[in-house]
């Protein structure tokens, strides 16, 4: 067969072009199959079905243990740094006035971290003696300016013992 442009024979149709072509395309699915095949036995974290650690349970850099609305109690050594994470409940104001009961047994100290997202209240607070102190901390109900709001306050609570 000729062709009209240059007046060449094209090759005849052969079993070795065509098996060529089928060995090339079953090399190309094979390496597609082998790369796809790399990411796709996990992503890294927790296995299927396996609880995932809550984020606000663990103590952030430079502290030893952490008071969320979870995990109300925790005991200390003196000396130690506890770190408080609240967050704001839908239609509640964030939390404020987070205070220690006793601040000879716990006092407030600045949080190098204090940069939160809206809707969380970080505070920190270093164990200086044995004892035992409350932390608390209050919330009001967030409303518009101009309409009515319901003068209803929520309180929280945490209880650290010093050792």
């Amino acid at each position: 067969m000729l062709t009209g442009a240059t007046g060449q024979v094209l090759p005849r149709p052969s079993q070795v072009r065509c098996v060529f072509m089928v060995k090339t395309a079953l090399v190309a699915v094979l390496v597609a199959v082998v790369l796809s095949a790399c990411g796709s036995v996990g992503n890294g974290g927790p296995q299927a079905g396996s609880p995932s650690p809550d984020v606000s349970s663990i103590p952030g850099v430079g502290f030893d243990a952490v008071v969320t609305e979870r995990n109300t109690a925790v005991t200390i050594h003196a000396g130690q740094k506890v770190e408080v994470v609240l967050h704001a409940a839908s239609g509640m104001d964030s939390w404020g006035n987070v205070r220690s009961s006793d601040t000879s047994v716990l006092t407030p100290i600045p949080n190098p971290a204090a940069t939160a997202m809206r809707g969380v209240t970080l505070a920190a607070f270093k164990a200086v003696a044995p004892g035992k102190a409350v932390i608390t901390a209050s919330a009001g109900a967030l409303c518009s300016p101009g309409q009515a709001c319901p003068m209803l306050a929520v309180l929280f609570t945490a209880t650290v013992t010093v050792v």
